[in-house]
């Protein structure tokens, strides 16, 4: 085999049977493969990598003439038909039979599925060749990850079929999911702009098929009616929004469950604070909804973010785990959620208890703010008292520096 000298080269060998394969959506599926290792390995704006890819690929292969540069070039042209000098690709003379349907796709459905949590919403479109030797129809499938904000995976297969009875099955049986028929302007917006955000993270999600299967994922997208304008954020709670919610809480009988309706004394400024933290939380998501909770969410709360942005005493750690625990009863229970959703999401919060207590005391997830705060206070510094704290300062800078 002769040695590769240049990307092209590599991309050119392994795309040396494509013009022998059987149909459209199998050039389009090694294309798309191909495409996903510039987008894996691109530092920031991926799809723009594999545009100036794609059009570097077409400039440097412009005089290749065999059946497999030639078929290609056509994939590629139709994959990123925004990347420059796809207006000039040309079909070979020896085009496989199916070339003129690269591209050449409709809608035959769209709907969505997802967990009764709100965590995650799944995409699903369906697409069929405008004829028949294009190849089969297929479903496009994407993975929206409110918690962070992203899409997390993108698939392309089929038969379309097969994949949508699948997941009806999957959601049929199971009554923490949901299944609804979508509107397609809806779906290219949601997935295209939580899209925008994967392409640009410095590391992708570690499984799924989203690199490979991204710029077919995209030019489908792109048949899609829209997209449709990203509904309004939810703003966050106002001073007075936020205590009616707590009074609110407070009278709940998931307040009397865990007996923090006749909380009193010093513990009664713990169990403000732990709600504060609560809401604060919430609202550091786009949508900033109090009453989204879920073992993911709660997971993210109690194991991750209070010990990143918090400092707790002993009697707010204490506390914290059951706040939370009756919080999220209440809080599902008015979003009308199943009782087994809320089961599981206290039973889940319950078995963090141990990790919550052992990352306290170790302090290994603080961030070096909150440790400068922590140790302050473990100081007996007031950092109210600006001469305390400037002195403070002072006699810890070099450890400070250090950190």
């Amino acid at each position: 085999m002769a040695t590769t000298h240049t990307p092209y080269d590599a991309v050119l060998h392994a795309a040396r049977d494509v013009s022998r394969l059987d149909c459209a959506l199998d050039a389009e599926m090694l294309g798309t493969a191909l495409l996903g290792s510039v987008y894996a390995v691109a530092e920031c704006d991926r799809s723009a990598a594999v545009r100036e890819f794609v059009s570097g690929f077409l400039a440097a292969t412009s005089r290749r003439r065999t059946a497999s540069a030639t078929t290609i070039r056509q994939v590629f042209a139709r994959l990123v038909p925004d990347a420059e000098g796809t207006e000039r690709v040309r079909p070979g003379a020896q085009a496989p039979a199916w070339h003129a349907q690269l591209g050449r796709v409709h809608l035959t459905g769209c709907w969505a599925y997802g967990d009764v949590y709100g965590d995650q919403t799944s995409y699903l479109a369906t697409f069929a060749y405008d004829e028949a030797d294009g190849g089969p129809e297929h479903a496009v499938v994407a993975l929206v990850d409110h918690n962070i904000g992203i899409t997390k995976d993108i698939f392309v297969g089929g038969p379309a079929a097969g994949v949508l009875d699948q997941v009806r099955q999957m959601c049929d049986g199971d009554e923490l999911t949901w299944f609804r028929p979508e509107d397609p302007a809806r779906l290219h917006g949601e997935v295209a702009r939580h899209l925008a955000v994967t392409d640009d993270l410095g590391t992708l999600p570690g499984e799924g098929s989203l690199a490979t299967d991204r710029t077919l994922a995209g030019a489908r997208l792109a048949l899609l009616p829209g997209p449709a304008p990203a509904p309004p954020e939810r703003a966050p709670l106002t001073p007075a929004e936020r205590t009616e919610l707590v009074r609110h809480f407070l009278a709940a009988p998931e307040a009397a469950r865990y007996g923090l309706d006749t909380v009193d004394g010093p513990e009664l400024a713990s169990l403000h604070f732990c709600l504060s933290l609560l809401l604060d939380h919430a609202a550091s998501f786009p949508s900033a909804d109090p009453m989204r909770w879920s073992p993911t969410v709660a997971e993210l709360f109690l194991l991750d973010w209070v010990h990143r942005r918090a400092v707790l005493d002993m009697d707010d750690a204490a506390l914290l785990p059951r706040v939370l625990r009756s919080w999220v009863g209440y809080a599902l229970r008015r979003r009308g959620l199943p009782e087994t959703a809320i089961t599981q999401t206290d039973t889940a919060v319950e078995e963090m208890v141990p990790e919550f207590a052992r990352l306290y005391s170790t302090g290994e997830r603080r961030s070096p703010a909150t440790a400068a705060v922590a140790q302050l206070m473990a100081d007996g510094v007031d950092p109210d008292d600006p001469a305390a704290l400037h002195a403070w300062i002072e006699a810890n800078r070099h450890h400070l520096t250090d950190d």
